[in-house]
């Protein structure tokens, strides 16, 4: 039998053996939907493996076909020239654009206050900072303004979403290169120099936010997921306010949610201020199936849950997340009983409680929720410990390795290598003359080379079950039943402790004590 003779299974399977399986949507009722990586995006192919699937593409149309499935399910570029030149190519081929099922947009601070200065700055830089090249700065400045004027961005952005016919997420992730790092850490130490130049996300975010908003909107994209690690609460109102309308349209096609807020002065006020706001969103995203709002770790918010969720309850909803959050008892027992008749999944991530005992909504948790298959409760507490180690110079602890949700740590950074970028599109930029008029796979490959985005400490949990939480485990044996087992005593949660917890919660399966209350 000749090669091509096989089934197409077969040869994706071999082409597995070259690639990385295609990334997959979770789904949604999945205990890997909610978790710390979510926002991670895939790792880019090593060069060797990228360049076999060009290889493995140029052999024939089949092939070509089916190894369009590993190049292009998901897609990532940069607010910037190059990065808004490649997504154009790829939505100018129909074959290319119709494969996409995830956009990743990576964007970078903005230079706000004296652009024009920054040359200035130069004199001052001292030489630990490495070899700076003012140019370097004074051409991104230059970039981002005529991007910013021309509207370049907008117009890239809602031609490629209308092309992504089988779009179903849109990220927006924050990213950085070493040189804006080195940059920003210099002015921060030598606030004279603010004058001349300042880096600043809150812009950069609502740019971005209403840029991708309104492509969303025009293009009548059939996406339903949004996600953002490093959300600034005055890009949401800003976003909001021209049109007002436009994120509660969003909103009704919205199967999944997750969102990571951060402000650098007050998150309380922040938060409050889109009490009105989130209040519309959520009573408009009828269709929302999945949730999650997070906060800082080392910096929890101390709002009423309802005043973000404002008593609106999902009859759709089968996975909810809250991260870093100071809350009563009683409100965490409210909400997830709203949806005791859908809910699968429940992060309750960073949760601190104030008045009441964690054992309380552990025991409403396992004895109201019929359908709850899955529960983390990765770094909960009290209150009053909580302050009390801040108190004592004590950092927010990361926990052990282990399980599903405990990763690598809140405020890791992540960085975009401009180098490795450019060589990449020279290289594509060699290649781009073939007679056919097309464009060459290798210039049309995810434009995150080695960009990573920083996060915010968020979402997802793996594919399957944690293995230290499976429903199936069996650990009711008489008085491990009772609620008295889980040793609670008002002060402080430890690992192993809320470990025991989450499987507590979820074992459901002793017909003795299904009635117990």
């Amino acid at each position: 039998m000749a090669l091509l003779d096989l089934a197409d299974e077969l040869l994706r399977i071999i082409l597995e053996h070259v690639a990385s399986e295609p990334e997959k949507l979770i789904s949604l009722e999945r205990r890997a939907y909610l978790s710390q990586e979510s926002f991670k995006p895939h790792p880019p192919p090593e060069p060797d493996q990228a360049q076999n699937i060009a290889y493995f593409r140029l052999t024939c149309r089949k092939f070509s076909d089916l190894g369009i499935l590993h190049q292009f399910s998901r897609v990532t570029t940069r607010f910037s020239r190059r990065g808004l030149r490649r997504l154009e190519k790829i939505a100018n081929q129909p074959h290319l654009a119709k494969r996409v099922k995830k956009f990743s947009y990576m964007v970078p601070f903005f230079y706000v206050e004296g652009r024009e200065r920054v040359q200035e700055l130069l004199p001052t830089l001292p030489d630990s900072l490495g070899l700076l090249d003012v140019r370097h700065f004074v051409k991104k400045v230059n970039e981002q303004k005529d991007i910013v004027k021309t509207r370049e961005d907008a117009r890239v952005l809602k031609l490629a979403i209308s092309a992504f016919t089988s779009l179903q997420h849109v990220q927006i992730l924050r990213v950085q290169d070493h040189q804006d790092a080195s940059l920003i850490s210099y002015i921060r130490d030598h606030a004279e120099l603010n004058h001349l130049v300042e880096l600043k996300w809150p812009p950069a975010c609502l740019h971005s936010t209403k840029t991708i908003g309104a492509a969303l909107l025009e293009s009548r994209s059939p996406c339903s997921r949004f996600s953002s690690p490093m959300l600034s609460p005055q890009s949401v109102l800003g976003a909001a306010s021209n049109p007002p309308t436009t994120l509660s349209l969003l909103a009704e096609r919205l199967t999944c949610l997750e969102l990571h807020f951060d402000d650098p002065t007050d998150l309380d006020v922040r938060m409050r201020e889109l009490g009105s706001l989130s209040k519309s969103i959520f009573t408009a995203a009828k269709n929302i199936e999945a949730v999650h709002i997070g906060f800082p770790s080392h910096r929890p918010l101390n709002l009423r849950l309802e005043e973000i969720f404002h008593n609106v309850t999902w009859n759709k909803l089968q996975a909810f997340g809250i991260q870093a959050w100071r809350l009563d008892a009683d409100e965490i027992i409210g909400l997830a009983n709203r949806h005791r008749e859908t809910l699968r999944g429940l992060r309750l991530r960073d949760v601190l409680i104030k008045d009441g005992m964690w054992k309380n909504v552990l025991e409403s948790l396992r004895y109201d929720m019929t359908r709850l298959d899955w529960v983390s409760l990765r770094r909960i507490d009290y209150e009053r410990h909580f302050d009390d180690s801040r108190i004592m110079g004590a950092e927010v602890p990361d926990e052990p390795l282990v399980g599903s949700d405990s990763s690598s740590s809140d405020e890791s950074d992540y960085w975009d290598s401009p180098d490795e970028d450019e060589a990449l599109e020279h290289h594509a930029d060699d290649e781009a003359d073939g007679s056919d008029g097309s464009v060459p796979d290798s210039d049309l490959g995810s434009d995150a080379g080695t960009d990573e985005p920083e996060q915010g400490g968020l979402l997802q949990f793996p594919e399957t079950y944690d293995p230290d939480t499976p429903v199936s485990l069996m650990c009711c044996h008489g008085h491990m039943d009772s609620v008295d087992a889980l040793g609670d005593d008002g002060v402080c949660v430890t690992y192993a402790q809320r470990k025991w917890w989450e499987r507590w919660v979820v074992n459901k399966s002793c017909s003795e004590h299904q009635g117990h209350k």
